[in-house]
């Protein structure tokens, strides 16, 4: 099976697949293998690929990882108020057993089926999602369709029960009282304590009901944050002791990831540091989460990878996040190849490469009109080369490698496994053309095992690459 490693296009209870427009083009130049179903898809950033996703909170339940992201999408003609901001009318969930492989299980709430919501706002931001005793309780923000006592229409903050991660989910007559803000974020501690943090400008916490559903404080403003810039979407968690209160922080022009620990929920926390520095695309917010599954941790986040243009349709990313000796966070660097091992025989997209030369690599969308058709790599030079970490090479059923290229001029490259100068699988001669066409070479080694895959051109020419799989 050729498994799509970090492309999609689905909805509902379904795995994805990428790049219909462009399977309908090499199925013109191809066999019918192109036609084998594609129904998964292996961890690369972005990993949704057939929506926009934006402020991803994830969750390990009944040990799987269970991602719950807001939805971005283009602002329809109904919507009130700015057309070129935020536009959200629901949400998915989306889990994995392996980090690889995703499943969307479909909308989950919708802003026309809240009673207290206003349906004309798109404003389903940021949410959280969190178990007690069995039960599931998603929470989420939104504009208020009336004034509360208070006569604020503002922001509330929902909640929806459902007895399994993914839902169905029952949302609460009422918003959360006295709470008037975005970006819910829960935390139980050890004790069984549970306390709400959401965001007005600043941070604030209170403590939740066993009930899940009511506030048991007054919220509480957290103190010894930046003053300056705007502070939203946090996100807690506990790790040997110490708390650590992650957020988003405009402190010069766009939000970058910063930090602080403590040794409480509610703190005293004192700034420990940036998390994720500010996006190298200038999306101009970040939101985060983090996990620990199967003995690694890992930062989830977003970009506006398939919206270069327009940064207000973002799309969910992962990297690994490592602590030091002393409990302080390495800085994450976010990657195109995020997390996940890719099978040989999926369609390996190595223009989510992990590494590449300093020059001779270009990456562009292979379709600028449909961008999330994904991209393309084109090495150029001799000795240009790109990395691709993580591959599981097992029980090949041919010795065969194919590649979807695109070459001006007649050009050779290697492919080589664990380092540049490894041993070499195959040497690929890709044909003159002017379209794409899937090309066939012979291994001269079939590994075994997971592997680093590198590709280096051998001559001086140019080839534009879309994946490669083993057979």
């Amino acid at each position: 099976m050729k498994i799509d490693v970090d492309r999609f296009s689905s909805s509902g209870m379904k795995f994805y697949n990428r790049k219909n427009n462009k399977m309908r083009r090499q199925i013109l130049l191809t066999t019918s293998i192109l036609l084998l179903g594609l129904t998964c898809l292996n961890a690369q950033n972005p990993l949704i690929m057939d929506q926009f996703t934006a402020d991803p909170t994830a969750r390990v339940f009944n040990s799987k990882v269970y991602v719950y992201p807001s939805h971005d999408i283009p602002a329809p003609p109904e919507k009130q108020g700015r057309k070129d901001w935020f536009c959200m009318a629901d949400y998915h969930v989306f889990s994995s057993e392996n980090m690889t492989d995703w499943t969307d299980h479909g909308v989950i709430i919708s802003q026309n089926k809240v009673n207290w919501v206003d349906s004309t706002a798109y404003s389903m931001w940021a949410p959280d999602c969190m178990e007690r005793n069995g039960k599931y309780y998603f929470y989420f923000p939104a504009i208020k369709n009336s004034p509360d006592a208070n006569g604020r229409k503002g922001f509330g903050i929902g909640v929806a029960v459902g007895n399994k991660p993914e839902g169905p989910f029952i949302p609460q007559p009422e918003p959360i009282k006295g709470v008037f803000g975005i970006d819910p974020n829960v935390f139980i501690d050890k004790d069984g304590q549970a306390y709400l943090y959401y965001s007005l400008r600043n941070i604030f916490v209170a403590k939740l009901k066993e009930n899940m559903i009511e506030i048991d404080s007054e919220p509480l403003l957290i103190s010894n944050l930046p003053e300056k810039g705007l502070k939203e979407g946090s996100f807690l968690f506990e790790r040997k002791g110490i708390y650590y209160l992650t957020f988003p922080h405009v402190n010069d022009t766009i939000e970058r990831l910063e930090y602080a620990m403590g040794n409480s929920p509610i703190g005293p926390f004192k700034m420990s540091g940036v998390l994720m520095d500010e996006s190298p695309s200038h999306c101009w917010t970040n939101h985060q989460s983090v996990i620990e599954y199967q003995n690694q941790w890992y930062l989830f986040y977003h970009d506006n990878d398939l919206s270069p243009e327009f940064d207000k349709n973002r799309s969910v990313r992962a990297d690994s996040l490592f602590f030091n000796e002393d409990g302080t966070i390495r800085k994450v660097k976010p990657t195109l190849r995020g997390v996940g091992i890719s099978n040989a025989t999926s369609k390996i997209q190595i223009d989510r490469y992990s590494d590449c030369s300093k020059t001779g690599i270009n990456l562009n969308f292979v379709d600028e009109s449909k961008k999330m058709n994904g991209w393309k790599v084109a090495l150029t030079g001799k000795n240009s080369w790109l990395r691709y970490n993580s591959v599981k090479f097992d029980k090949l059923a041919s010795k065969i490698i194919k590649i979807n290229g695109l070459a001006k001029k007649k050009c050779t490259f290697t492919v080589r496994v664990d380092h540049l100068n490894g041993p070499i699988v195959a040497q690929v001669n890709i044909p003159a053309s002017i379209n794409w066409d899937i090309i066939s070479s012979s291994l001269k080694e079939i590994p075994t095992g997971i592997h680093d895959i590198f590709i280096t051109m051998n001559n001086a020419a140019e080839v534009n690459i879309d994946w490669i799989s083993f057979e």
